[in-house]
């Protein structure tokens, strides 16, 4: 675990840990998982949340994924996705304990990811739901030389934005506050 640094400690302070977040899922009868990966000094994050069922295995509401490279810049993101019924706190709990994880388990105090530019509506929606999150615009990946490498790395084109974890969880949490937990 990298130690946070000491102008972020205040804030730290301020807001749950993983723990924490694994505790209000489970009251909210969600599960929160997290699965991580080591391979070369390359973390791969899968975090899951699904819904407990009596006799029957967990339904899965939502899941993120991700790596994080060893640096303060270094978690990229990759694919989130959201369903079903009852979802309004999968998507805050998700970003919450990925910005936690992050800040508790690694040297990463920013992330990376894209605003997939498949289909315009789509696009404005994405990129005002990431803004909400704290994450700024960087740069547009197109069909141009220079965005090869990056478009490999993403998958396609969009918009890159970046945020800062701990703005991140703290909007996450927020979003959670003001919604009722689940049954």
């Amino acid at each position: 675990m990298a130690p946070a640094s000491p102008s972020a400690l205040p804030a730290l302070a301020a807001l749950p840990s993983l723990a924490d977040l694994e505790r209000r899922a489970a009251g909210g009868g969600l599960l929160l998982r997290l699965q991580v990966s080591d391979r070369l000094g390359i973390r791969g994050l899968r975090v899951v949340v699904a819904r407990s069922r009596p006799q029957q295995p967990p339904l899965l509401l939502g899941e993120l994924k991700g790596w994080a490279l060893p640096t303060t810049a270094g978690l990229q993101l990759d694919t989130m996705r959201v369903q079903g019924q009852d979802i309004a706190t999968v998507g805050p709990l998700i970003w919450a304990a990925t910005g936690a994880w992050a800040l508790e388990c690694t040297p990463c105090r920013q992330a990376r990811l894209l605003a997939i530019r498949d289909d315009p509506r789509q696009h404005r929606r994405l990129v005002r739901y990431f803004e909400r999150l704290g994450f700024t615009p960087l740069r547009d990946l197109g069909a141009g030389p220079l965005d090869l490498a990056l478009r490999l790395v993403w998958g396609g084109t969009g918009l890159l934005m970046r945020g800062e974890l701990v703005e991140v969880l703290r909007r996450s949490v927020r979003r959670l506050e003001w919604i009722a937990p689940g049954p």
